[in-house]
């Protein structure tokens, strides 16, 4: 969340930045209840000294063996004052929590300003789509012809939106985590890690998932516990509370876990194939990084993702998501988008975001540097790298050949027993 001092003294500067993220803001309410916050605590804080001073007052008669219990009488009802007006100082603080809680991070200067995704400019764009002699088959479609994709019987198993991945297909998926793996932790410095995928309120709180986005998670019934959306919750959390020594950063995770997402709001959208589903496995990369280095972490972990694709031989595009369209916590994020030759368009199959110290404020995420006083907000990364599921889709598109097989790309041979085309089963 933003610091709240940020708040009071920049209102115009965050105005603004809410204003270009298209975020409506009930500001009178926020300066009401700051208002009266001050007030009450100026009240309470002149209080307090008056009781500091008569407690020291009747000390001193004391001592002189005087009378003070009509000053004590008195003071008992100023203490009584004192403890309302710290309920009520209590109760204006948390209503300007929550209601800092909903404001958004602040987009980076180097944010294109725009109202959606169709103000995103193209940063990069890298490979060449490729050209078929048929019309291309859209991946769902291909896995079903070949018997390794059954959308049928997972609607069936459990309902609309999960996949059932068989034979060639299951080993494409498995193949794919093995590989993303071994590239980052390899070769790109990351450390494996496999967290819970059931986390705790706070957990999701840390990382902004909530209280703005519960209708967007599964939460298991009678149990204030959800399923993750995306392993960025659970990694981002294992410094929770913690003050990291300086000397460790940046730190670098990775992971690749199920996410669960209701897709609230969705329906209508991307209904057939693994583009949109509501279970479905990720390779997640996340950082811990020095606020002076954050911006170099962040092209760095881009640079790791879009090494996946490069491998894997598939054409697509990285843009910049302007004010209007970046996610919550985010300040700044890009998206890769991989080529899907059967609609013709490139979809996203990557984020890869700044968060700043947004989570870290949340989590309590800090870090402590040899020989100086005090602690400083780490500033917390993560990005897709990458979905499984959409690369394996993109893959099945832009490989798929005429007779309906589906060639494999050489990074991947190696993780299927040397396979080079999948057949029909």
């Amino acid at each position: 969340m933003l610091e709240i001092k940020l708040v009071r003294e920049n209102l115009e500067r965050v105005k603004t930045a809410m204003e270009n993220r298209g975020t409506a803001i009930d500001w009178n309410a926020f300066l009401k209840h700051d208002s009266r916050r001050k007030k009450v605590l100026s009240e309470l804080e002149e209080l307090r000294r008056q009781r500091n001073r008569v407690s020291d007052q009747v000390a001193e008669m004391k001592r002189n063996g005087e009378n003070a219990d009509s000053i004590i009488e008195k003071m008992r009802d100023v203490s009584t004052t004192i403890r309302g007006l710290e309920k009520e100082l209590s109760e204006y603080e948390a209503a300007i929590d929550e209601m800092v809680m909903t404001i958004p991070n602040i987009p980076h200067d180097t944010v294109p300003v725009g109202k959606d995704e169709t103000d995103n400019p193209v940063v990069n764009l890298v490979g060449e789509p490729p050209s078929f002699d048929h019309k291309p088959l859209p991946h769902w479609t291909i896995g079903e012809q070949l018997g390794i994709l059954d959308f049928a019987r997972a609607a069936k198993i459990t309902g609309a939106r999960f996949p059932l991945y068989l034979g060639a297909g299951a080993g494409l998926e498995r193949a794919l985590i093995n590989f993303m793996l071994d590239l980052h932790t390899q070769e790109h410095g990351y450390r494996e890690v496999l967290p819970p995928f059931i986390v705790n309120r706070h957990t999701m709180t840390g990382t902004g998932q909530l209280p703005k986005f519960e209708e967007d998670l599964f939460k298991l019934e009678g149990l204030d516990y959800f399923l993750i959306p995306t392993a960025e919750v659970p990694v981002t959390n294992i410094h929770q509370g913690e003050v990291i020594d300086a000397s460790r950063l940046p730190i670098a995770y990775t992971t690749c876990t199920p996410c669960f997402r209701s897709e609230a709001g969705s329906y209508g959208k991307d209904t057939r194939g693994l583009i949109r589903q509501h279970q479905f496995n990720k390779v997640e990369l996340v950082k811990f990084s020095r606020p002076e280095t954050s911006y170099d972490e962040l092209e760095s972990l881009l640079d790791n993702a879009e090494t996946v694709l490069n491998r894997l031989e598939l054409p697509y595009r990285v843009i910049t998501l302007c004010t209007g369209d970046i996610g919550f916590s985010a300040a700044k994020t890009y998206d890769i988008e991989v080529w899907m030759p059967s609609q013709d368009v490139y979809r996203e199959i990557s984020s890869c975001s700044n968060f700043e110290d947004f989570q870290a404020r949340r989590a309590n995420i800090r870090f402590k540097e040899k020989g100086k006083k005090g602690t400083r907000l780490v500033h917390t990364l993560n990005g897709s790298g990458l979905a499984v599921g959409r690369t394996l889709a993109a893959l099945l598109e832009n490989f798929q050949q005429p007779d309906g097989s589906v060639a494999i790309p050489k990074a991947l041979q190696p993780y299927l027993g040397g396979l080079k085309r999948i057949e029909s089963y």
